[in-house]
């Protein structure tokens, strides 16, 4: 049997040159980038070092990059911070999306229960805010704004720039979830016009355990994080330095290959798609048409017409050695339909039976056809074991 790992969104395997760049910072250079002394100041050092590295693949200055345990710490970070500092000017409203990662939602909901008011925007069939929704939603109490990037589970890219030029003509603070797009696409803090944004690590070939928020100067943000004085007073705590190293030696190898590797697996992506076609029938694609990731594939069963359990779906992947997953891997021990393909319209037996495949750098052309096979054997058990 062939084992074949379609579930690059969740997760990516470490890059041997990352792992390479990191080892002599474990047991050679392991000083506290804290200390004085000559050990301290050599890791400083190569700390620093390493955030102007992350710093500039972003467009960024090095000193409005900090670093965190990762994308999750780094939203929680962005949300809480924002609102926190707002209020003592008396603003207490933010704007989310309905379909952002839950270390978004989850930190709204929290600040909600401590009395902060959050819209939730809608988003269309393809999972896509309207900017002019954004701009409706608006008050005089609103300090924040946070839209993700490119969606996990289906893809969507939104449209960041059109929400920046809104958020920053009412002068209130813009946060974007980027951990998804950093990697797979052209990702520039100034181009994008947000003032705050989530980067994480391990979605691009990096360690896990390390994220960064990237904060434009000037912007009003609390410390999530309080005991020492480390990342310029923003988030206390000894500085990780091997894995602030393995992050930016990702990020530039990534930044190497950006173009030629989204177009080959935007390449296969579609031949994959024009395939699941023409094999499956009642099958509908999850996502924008167009602004979409290059690297993410999500479909689902229509339940109307072709009802199929969506947890057999996934487990009859993994028996013939395909990973896969319906959604989110946050989420992925949840007995709950996807929130984002609920919120595109989709119904809850349809959301459940879904797969996302999420491609990467070692996927290959045989990976994907011996995917299809896969799903077809598994969807035939599926739709004789429930008599349809």
């Amino acid at each position: 049997m062939k084992n074949v790992y379609l579930d690059y969104s969740a997760t990516t395997p470490i890059d041997p040159r990352v792992l390479a760049a990191m080892m002599p910072l474990f047991a050679e250079t392991f000083g506290n980038a804290s200390s004085v002394h000559a050990f301290g100041r050599e890791a400083r050092s190569i700390l620093e070092t390493s955030r102007e590295r992350v710093a500039r693949c972003i467009g960024a200055k090095a000193d409005e990059l900090f670093f965190t345990s990762g994308g999750t710490e780094s939203d929680n970070y962005a949300l809480k911070g924002v609102a926190v500092a707002a209020r003592k000017k008396g603003k207490n409203h933010i704007i989310i999306s309905a379909i952002e990662h839950h270390a978004v939602l989850h930190p709204a909901n929290s600040l909600r229960r401590e009395g902060f008011e959050v819209d939730v925007l809608p988003v269309d069939g393809f999972g896509m805010v309207d900017p002019a929704f954004v701009h409706k939603k608006i008050r005089s109490t609103t300090s924040l704004v946070s839209i993700m990037h490119g969606n996990n589970e289906v893809g969507t890219i939104q449209p960041i720039h059109e929400i920046g030029l809104i958020a920053r003509e009412h002068g209130i603070v813009f946060h974007s979830d980027t951990v998804q797009t950093t990697g797979k696409i052209k990702v520039d803090a100034d181009a994008l016009g947000v003032d705050l944004l989530s980067l994480s690590a391990h979605k691009l070939y990096g360690p896990k355990g390390i994220g960064a928020i990237y904060i434009r100067k000037g912007t009003q943000i609390d410390s999530l994080i309080e005991g020492g004085a480390q990342e310029s007073n923003r988030r206390a705590g000894t500085e990780n330095v091997p894995l602030a190293v393995g992050f930016a030696v990702a990020m530039e190898l990534g930044a190497e290959i950006l173009e030629q590797e989204a177009e080959r697996v935007q390449g296969m992506k579609v031949r994959m798609a024009e395939r699941l076609r023409k094999e499956f029938e009642g099958l509908l694609f999850n996502g924008h048409p167009s602004q979409c990731l290059p690297n993410i594939l999500s479909v689902s069963f229509d339940s109307a017409k072709v009802p199929i359990d969506g947890e057999a779906l996934i487990m009859g992947m993994d028996l013939r050695g395909v990973a896969v997953t319906s959604g989110s891997a946050c989420t992925s021990g949840s007995l709950q339909p996807s929130h984002v393909l609920r919120a595109m319209g989709r119904d809850e037996k349809t959301a459940r039976a879904t797969v996302r495949f999420s491609l990467g750098r070692s996927t290959n052309q045989e990976d994907l056809d011996y995917a299809v096979e896969a799903l077809r054997t598994v969807v035939a058990t599926a739709r004789k074991a429930s008599g349809s």
